[in-house]
């Protein structure tokens, strides 16, 4: 062979061998995986997870796994049950009342990602989990069942029995952990008698919000607890303002959902990456018409006029991450307590 044909030939290897390596890299970036943890309703086919997860794609040149559980508390205790051993690389899905619990596992990183842009009522600001949106507990009602809904949570507590509201666990359910907080602030050490008769016009009590609201679009229930803003979904996917929210004299008390990474996250920089992008304007813009819920950040477009028609309640109720640990499980035994008594 002579040398310019060799030295061709060199080159032509050079370059296929280049080619592969290049093509192999894209590969294996491509074959990166992040494991998400969360709830079953963000990853509904009307939920956000799909959308959330073909936007982060494209930036991160990786797959997005979703792990659904029933709701919010539900994925502290996997998380715990499953310890150093989860595969998880993020937790989306846990909210401010869960914060100090979640901390204490250990199992948990800083995320370093800048969240001082980012606004909820009353502020939120932690090393460990980055806020991506919140809403106010309410009572949703049927208006064309229940012509005078309750104005208060003492109404609902002392309301006619026969009007029936589903309610969700606080063992499980962050809706139902709210609930609980809820009633905790406004009634303090006689929560156990307003429980004893609240239980009077529960009809049911699901694990999770999904299995509640569906209860209650059944009509199987007048009301149903859930947020301010779930009527923005009825007007704005289904055109219709039959199920409002009632606007209780005493205040709100207020969800702020926050998501963190793992201390064994097999990929630290994907998942900071991701929580950085949560708090972008492609994620923000994704949630109000998805999770129905207020956005924390910037979004593309205006929020749908129907969020401004929604209840915004003049006091809201947070009780502070540390005092729900220390106390969750003496005042679900109480609700427990109370539940139970025929």
């Amino acid at each position: 062979m002579s040398s310019s044909l060799y030295s061709k030939a060199l080159s032509r290897l050079a370059i296929a061998a280049a080619a592969l390596a290049a093509f192999s890299a894209h590969a294996l970036a491509a074959e990166k995986t992040l494991t998400i943890y969360t709830y079953e309703s963000f990853i509904t086919e009307w939920g956000p997870g799909a959308k959330v997860a073909e936007a982060f794609e494209k930036e991160c040149d990786c797959k997005v796994d979703y792990v659904g559980v029933a709701d919010g508390v539900e994925l502290l205790t996997r998380l715990k049950l499953e310890g150093e051993g989860s595969k998880a690389d993020i937790v989306l899905g846990l909210d401010t009342n869960l914060v100090a619990e979640a901390k204490a596992t250990g199992l948990f990183a800083p995320h370093g990602v800048y969240t001082a842009a980012l606004k909820v009522p009353g502020g939120f600001s932690d090393d460990t989990f980055v806020p991506y949106d919140y809403g106010h507990f309410a009572v949703i009602y049927d208006t064309e069942t229940m012509k005078n809904p309750p104005k208060s949570l003492k109404e609902l507590v002392e309301g006619d029995p026969s009007q029936k509201i589903v309610i969700e666990d606080p063992r499980t359910s962050t809706p139902g952990l709210g609930l609980l907080l809820w009633v905790k602030s406004v009634y303090g050490d006689k929560a156990g008698e307003a429980w004893e008769k609240l239980k009077e016009r529960v009809l049911t009590v699901t694990p999770g919000w999904s299995e509640a609201y569906g209860l209650f679009t059944k009509g199987e229930a007048p009301m149903v607890l859930s947020y301010t803003t779930s009527p923005a979904y009825h007007m704005v996917a289904e055109n219709t303002d039959r199920y409002q929210a009632a606007s209780f004299a005493e205040g709100h008390y207020i969800q702020i959902e926050v998501a963190g990474m793992t201390q064994k996250t097999k990929d630290p920089e994907l998942a900071r990456k991701f929580l950085a992008f949560m708090t972008g304007p492609e994620f923000q813009s994704i949630i109000p018409t998805t999770n129905w819920m207020l956005p924390v950040g910037a979004t593309k477009e205006p929020l749908p006029d129907a969020f401004g028609k929604l209840v915004n309640p003049e006091k809201t109720f947070l009780l502070p991450s540390e005092e729900v640990a220390a106390s969750r499980k003496a005042w679900i035994d109480e609700w427990l307590a109370a539940m139970s008594k025929n």
